[in-house]
């Protein structure tokens, strides 16, 4: 009976092995053996098309030495196109093996992506941004169309005119970094637009928060208002004025580090909160001097104390509406309300670009 299950055992793990190893097998043979500088499996083209095109490459290849290949797929299947163009490269691999100058455009038509992949000798040449604006610029505008030869065809006209003359590639590559600063700058208006929106709302709130708690330091040098729920309405303030504060600052240190080299400032801010903490010494320290001030310079009222008791003419004309938390004495009527906010080549090692339509 042992003897049994350990054969049975031992059969399903060697058909296990042998799919494994089919799998293996087929994953290794699934790209075409390519037999021609133009493949056509989709049947996009005509027969003079590949003709046409197949001369013009091998031309290309003749005077050069690059070898820029065009394969044409029905579907992806299970792969990714980056994973199907590196694996076609590779395993026919295009481009010469001292120099890995090759590229290959792929097009699979059930997907309706394209991608031109780069082998290592070229890649300098033909960076990624090239062959993202020649996708993006040339190709999917003709693809959208079903002009499916005129978007290759001009492409590869692209990448022989760049490869064979120097000064038409800097001119492309300068055409393209100028319309990145261009999208940078648009970007980072839009950004500092909304980081503006933010710290407005921020500073507003910051602003009547902290208002309140300079009326309350006022209220307790005057004696009009308790000392121990005095002390109960600038912490509930605090709270609000501190969220308000940080909404505000936390944009401009948000913006500070993409627009300046120090990337890192947000996080050294919130690596360190302890000096947030010590910040609040001279947070409520300004308050308090600016209470004073109001009420011996420019008021010139006596000073006074109460630990308890409020001035109800007082609380209710001072505090009735003006967002702060308060706690009074039994005897003192409450008006407040609460606080609230609202916001909110031979071989290639993966170079090139993909697009889809």
């Amino acid at each position: 009976m042992s003897v049994g299950i350990d054969l049975a055992m031992s059969n399903k793990i060697l058909i296990f092995f042998l799919l494994l190893n089919s799998v293996h097998a087929n994953a290794q043979q699934q790209y075409y053996q390519l037999q021609e500088f133009v493949t056509d499996s989709a049947q996009i083209f005509t027969k003079n098309q590949v003709e046409g095109l197949n001369q013009k490459l091998v031309d290309f290849e003749n005077k050069t030495t690059n070898q820029l290949v065009v394969v044409t797929i029905e579907e992806l299947g299970f792969d990714t196109i980056e994973t199907y163009a590196n694996g076609l490269f590779n395993q026919n691999g295009i481009g010469q093996q001292e120099k890995d100058n090759g590229l290959l455009i792929l097009f699979s038509a059930f997907d309706r992506e394209v991608r031109i992949e780069v082998g290592y000798g070229l890649e300098p040449y033909i960076t990624d941004a090239v062959a993202s604006r020649i996708i993006r610029n040339t190709m999917i505008p003709n693809f959208k169309e079903e002009k499916y030869f005129q978007g290759i065809n001009e492409a590869t006209d692209q990448l022989i005119e760049f490869l064979n003359n120097p000064d038409a590639l800097e001119e492309f590559k300068k055409e393209i970094a100028d319309e990145e600063d261009n999208d940078q700058l648009i970007g980072y208006l839009f950004l500092g637009f909304f980081l503006l929106i933010f710290t407005s709302v921020g500073g507003l709130f910051f602003y009547k928060s902290y208002k309140n708690i300079i009326e309350v330091f006022r209220g307790i040098f005057m004696g009009k208002l308790g000392v121990i729920p005095g002390f109960f309405m600038i912490v509930a303030g605090s709270l609000s004025s501190i969220f308000g504060l940080i909404f505000m600052m936390v944009p401009l240190v948000v913006a500070y580090s993409i627009y300046s080299s120090n990337h890192e400032a947000a996080k050294q801010v919130f690596d360190e909160p302890t000096v947030l903490l010590w910040l609040l010494l001279p947070y409520f320290g300004i308050a308090a001097i600016i209470a004073f001030i109001k009420l011996k310079v420019l008021g010139k009222e006596e000073l006074g104390i109460s630990w308890l008791k409020n001035d109800k003419t007082y609380y209710r004309k001072t505090f009735s509406s003006s967002g702060t938390h308060s706690f009074s004495s039994g005897s003192s009527s409450s008006g407040g309300s609460s606080s609230s906010f609202s916001g909110g080549g031979g071989s290639s090692g993966g170079g090139g670009s993909s697009g889809s339509w």
